[in-house]
């Protein structure tokens, strides 16, 4: 018995209330703009937010304003000829994990990358009703493909660890963590083991 792949399109960033409606589980393909960033960006950004003791407050004028977007980690590769990037493959999320509860409370919306998160991060997913979304590791070539046009906006010194604004089209990823705090990671193993 088949089932078709469903794939919902969804445009980036998120309009008022997407971000709840959707449901760990759910396959999207996300168009538009979202903003990579990987550990030391991660870790500039919330010094940034300490050192003026700022957090969710919108005045301080930041390298980029992140509140409302999509946050994927990534480093990508250098660019071969005639495309704005090479390899763009997800980075191991746990190790953004200790500064997502403040880059939540910012205002960032929704994170992309793979693996698993951290209970304190589920329940800032929960509290602040943004969502994981899983991209597939070692498909990065792939996922290159996906990205139109990207430019670093931030940290430029950081080099592939730097903020970069990237337009995408088409880009595949899961619902892994839905706002309301389901969690793909362990529901579909619970599943399969049924």
């Amino acid at each position: 018995m088949s089932r078709e792949l469903q794939l919902e399109r969804i445009k980036v960033p998120f309009a008022e209330g997407v971000s709840e409606k959707l449901k760990a589980g759910q396959r999207l393909l996300l168009s538009g703009v979202i903003y990579g960033a990987r550990d030391h960006a991660h870790l500039r950004f919330v010094e940034d937010m300490d050192h003026k003791n700022c957090p969710g407050d919108l005045s301080y004028d930041f390298p980029v304003d992140l509140c409302g977007h999509v946050v994927y980690y990534v480093g990508p590769t250098p660019p071969p000829p005639g495309r704005p990037c090479g390899a763009a493959g997800p980075t191991t999320s746990g190790r953004m994990d200790r500064y997502t509860p403040q880059m939540l409370e910012y205002g960032v919306n929704a994170m992309i990358g793979k693996g698993r998160r951290s209970p304190e991060v589920v329940a800032a997913i929960k509290k602040h009703g943004a969502v994981y979304l899983a991209a597939t590791g070692g498909a990065g070539a792939l996922i290159g493909r996906c990205i139109k046009e990207m430019q670093v906006v931030a940290y430029p010194d950081l080099g592939p660890e730097a903020v970069f604004r990237i337009i995408v089209e088409d880009f595949p990823v899961t619902v892994a963590i839905d706002s309301r705090g389901n969690d793909l990671y362990k529901s579909g193993p619970a599943q399969y083991c049924r």
